[in-house]
């Protein structure tokens, strides 16, 4: 509830006004595209409470490889073949109707313990059928859902796919799982992999801090397919040091984006970007550095 989606060619009218307003002051627009799995039907930050929506205010009943409850949410229904082969063509046409909005770029949500990040884990998909098992198995999924993409996403569009490179507990999902199925996602036309981790199992991360996942997304390049760090990168200059630094080919934003809006131009600022070189809007050119005279 409360989430906003792509599934009806109503909403990709919707969204392509939004995409047309992005595009015309300049800037790219990209969409990610998910499937919660056991954590969906959950109540929505703005509720305030932790958990699964009951059917009667509104919820379903959820759906994962597995039926194993995320702790404090309600137990899924094991995903049958049927059904993975629709949620696979749901994403499918939601990607067509994202190339019809005019989106530049689509992700794929791969990470966090939603549903394809569920699938790919031992810790979470103990299926017997041919998507569980082996790491051939466990990745299946994934890879035929990108398939499925990748045949209406057109080819001169790129393709992210999003990955938690580590679940940070023993028997999960690991780097040297992330550098392996990296190799495969560019076979399959993925073009970026945006790197993060955790969220499908609780777990205690040790050295939580500024720019602690970086490591995980520059290991993860050895998969041969480039990549973006994230997590508490929240400096301009920060940012710039791990681009200079090596090893990773972009910066995603996430929260610190959500605090200042104009993170880019305050970054442009503080950097020292030419004024006709940074990211602003028309009506934001007032704002450049140095002070236009009046």
């Amino acid at each position: 509830p409360n989430c906003c989606g792509l599934w009806n060619d109503a909403q990709r009218d919707a969204w392509a006004r939004v995409v047309t307003f992005v595009r015309a002051q300049g800037a790219a627009m990209g969409i990610q595209l998910g499937h919660a799995g056991r954590k969906a039907s959950a109540y929505s930050e703005m509720v305030g409470k932790p958990g699964t929506v009951p059917a009667a205010e509104g919820g379903w009943e959820t759906v994962a490889p597995s039926p194993i409850a995320f702790p404090g949410y309600a137990v899924p229904r094991e995903a049958t073949v049927a059904d993975l082969h629709a949620i696979a063509a749901a994403f499918a046409a939601a990607a067509r109707r994202a190339d019809e909005a005019g989106f530049d770029v689509v992700e794929l949500h791969a990470a966090h313990g939603y549903l394809l990040s569920e699938t790919l884990s031992p810790l979470t998909n103990h299926r017997t059928d041919k998507y569980g098992g082996s790491f051939a198995g466990r990745t299946r999924f994934l890879l035929e859902t990108i398939d499925a993409v990748r045949s209406v996403w057109p080819a001169s569009k790129p393709l992210f796919v999003r990955i938690s490179a580590t679940e940070w507990v023993d028997g999960g999902w690991t780097i040297d799982d992330t550098i392996r199925l990296a190799g495969q996602l560019k076979e399959h036309g993925v073009d970026f992999l945006d790197v993060s981790s955790g969220g499908n199992v609780p777990a205690s991360i040790t050295g939580i801090g500024p720019g602690y996942q970086v490591p995980l997304a520059r290991q993860a390049s050895a998969g041969g397919l480039p990549t973006s760090a994230v997590g508490l990168i929240t400096e301009p200059a920060q940012a710039q040091r791990i681009l200079d630094e090596g090893g990773v080919a972009a910066i995603q934003i996430g929260r610190a984006g959500l605090r200042m809006p104009a993170w880019p131009q305050w970054a442009a600022h503080v950097l020292g970007i030419a004024p006709d070189d940074a990211p602003y809007p028309p009506s934001y050119r007032r704002g450049r550095w140095p002070v236009e005279a009046a």
